[in-house]
């Protein structure tokens, strides 16, 4: 007697790829925020720690960042102490940069978000038993679920074949 039994399971969900779709968008804008916020901090310490502008690495810096906080440069003055300077326009732009970015990503949420929908879960049982007494069988189970799962109906079909060989 040979027996075995197959499961195959599947879901669909409306609006699971959009959803998706809009956290990644989500997700690379504040992946583009931070990389800006760490550059510009950097270049707050540098400054404020008093690094040699003259420096490979600083200069890099500096002209990295000097893209995003030359809008801010002439709100504010830089009291400065030898090479010391404390750059109150680098934290404005940081501030500033991160209420765009923020009202970017919500912008994004709002227009493309789908709120989660009923999922349906559709699976297939097939059983064939090689035994004289019961012919193969499939049943099919079909189940809808709402987010929450409290509301569920199931379906049941069942079909019977016979063997291969008997007509």
């Amino acid at each position: 007697m040979t027996d075995f039994r197959e499961t195959r399971t599947s879901q669909h969900e409306e609006g699971r790829t959009q959803r998706i779709a809009t956290f990644k968008a989500t997700q690379l804008i504040w992946l583009f925020l931070g990389i800006i916020e760490a550059i510009i901090a950097l270049r707050f310490i540098f400054r404020l720690i008093g690094v040699y502008a003259e420096n490979n690495f600083a200069s890099f810096i500096y002209g990295l960042s000097n893209i995003f906080v030359a809008p801010f440069l002439s709100l504010t003055g830089a009291p400065a102490s030898g090479n010391m300077v404390f750059e109150f326009s680098s934290l404005l732009a940081m501030g500033v940069y991160l209420l765009i970015a923020w009202g970017i990503e919500r912008i994004v949420y709002v227009i493309f978000y789908r709120p989660r929908g009923p999922v349906s879960v559709r699976q297939t049982i097939v059983d064939n038993h090689t035994n004289q007494q019961s012919a193969p069988g499939i049943r099919r189970t079909t189940r809808t679920q709402s987010p929450t799962g409290t509301q569920q109906t199931s379906v049941t079909e069942q079909t019977h074949t016979s063997p291969p060989g008997s007509i």
